[in-house]
């Protein structure tokens, strides 16, 4: 039986002789070298992948959108009503919702996990639930260490299962009222930063009530005292069940050796829990875009990590992925169809006398 030590053993080195030989591959291209930037990067990172076997080939793309509430939301921390959760969770298994439109565009899966969302399973939605919604950070741990370990495990299982079906990128998604409070306690905590930092508006939020939330996030570190050198505890004691989803789509695909597209705020924060476990996941990882939120500057910061994409938006659900998986096709194109100087066989003119 698989255990997360296992799976996190699992996880495999980047391939750097792979990225030397695509270096070359990329500066005999027919353009001045380093001439598409950051494009030819994104090429050499997805070359340095053991999961795509050698070639620059992403076209089964899936985004695991993790749907689930959080007790702190009877703090007041959110203007949203807690059922939100599970309707949007409906719209989202009817295609209406912006990842879903932003997704179909790009030729991207969504698939909507139910990880703990306070309501009845909804048809056409997977389920790894194990309660309706987590505990009140507040007042005490979001869910038991054993939990925590348990839903790592399954939603790295389910990336896993994924990607033996022939999926080759992942995109990481989040649906829960109230859940911009956890993951503003994890960035926190895993950058050792102040809540005033990190603590942002959310789904609007209001301004003047923001030092209300800030508090909370305070009292929450306060009652949990997570160990910051201990990813698994945060996530236990300050986090939820869709962050902690999250950070095992993170570990799951990293251990198939395939990449991560990283939505926004949400994202980062399970991203730094995720590395906390398991260092070698980070070489994995691929920063979307720069979401609005306060505090997302502080966290891809300390993950050593630039975004693709600004376009101020703070949406969540995997949007922000959605948006940026073209770029992956695009970096895949550049490396497989253009031409080489090598091997082009068209020749200057010879001057006429």
């Amino acid at each position: 039986m698989q255990t997360l030590a296992s799976l996190i053993e699992a996880i495999p080195a980047i391939d750097r002789a792979a990225m030397d030989a695509a270096q070359q591959h990329i500066d005999g291209l027919l353009k001045p070298p380093g001439s598409l930037g950051r494009l030819e990067t994104l090429a050499l990172q997805l070359a340095g992948m053991p999961g795509l076997g050698g070639k620059l080939a992403v076209a089964d793309k899936l985004i695991l959108v993790m749907c689930a509430d959080h007790g702190v939301f009877d703090e007041g921390v959110a203007v949203t009503p807690r059922a939100v959760t599970w309707i949007q969770a409906c719209n989202m298994t009817r295609g209406l919702t912006g990842v879903c439109a932003l997704a179909r565009q790009a030729g991207v899966a969504v698939e909507v996990v139910d990880i703990g969302i306070d309501g009845d399973l909804l048809p056409g939605v997977t389920s790894l639930k194990i309660a309706r919604g987590c505990a009140n950070i507040a007042a005490g741990p979001a869910m038991s260490r054993q939990d925590a370990e348990k839903l790592l495990l399954d939603s790295a299982n389910l990336a896993r299962s994924r990607a033996a079906q022939g999926i080759r990128v992942f995109g990481t998604g989040e649906l829960g009222i109230a859940n911009t409070t956890p993951a503003a306690a994890l960035v926190s905590v895993l950058t050792d930063s102040d809540p005033q930092q990190v603590v942002g508006i959310g789904a609007n939020f209001p301004h003047q009530q923001l030092h209300h939330k800030v508090r909370v996030v305070q009292r929450a570190i306060a009652a949990n005292r997570p160990d910051a050198s201990d990813g698994i505890d945060v996530l236990a004691k300050v986090g939820g069940f869709d962050l902690v989803g999250m950070a095992g789509t993170i570990l799951g695909a990293a251990s198939c050796g395939l990449p991560v597209v990283l939505d926004g705020f949400l994202s980062y924060a399970s991203a730094l829990a995720a590395c906390r476990i398991a260092p070698g996941a980070r070489q994995y990882l691929i920063a979307s875009h720069l979401s609005a939120e306060k505090g997302s500057l502080i966290a891809l910061q300390h993950l050593g990590m630039t975004p693709y994409l600004n376009m101020e938006m703070r949406l969540g659900e995997g949007s922000g992925a959605a948006l940026a998986m073209p770029l992956l096709d695009a970096a895949c194109a550049m490396y497989n169809v253009m031409g080489t100087l090598a091997g082009s066989d068209i020749h200057l003119p010879s001057a006429n006398h």
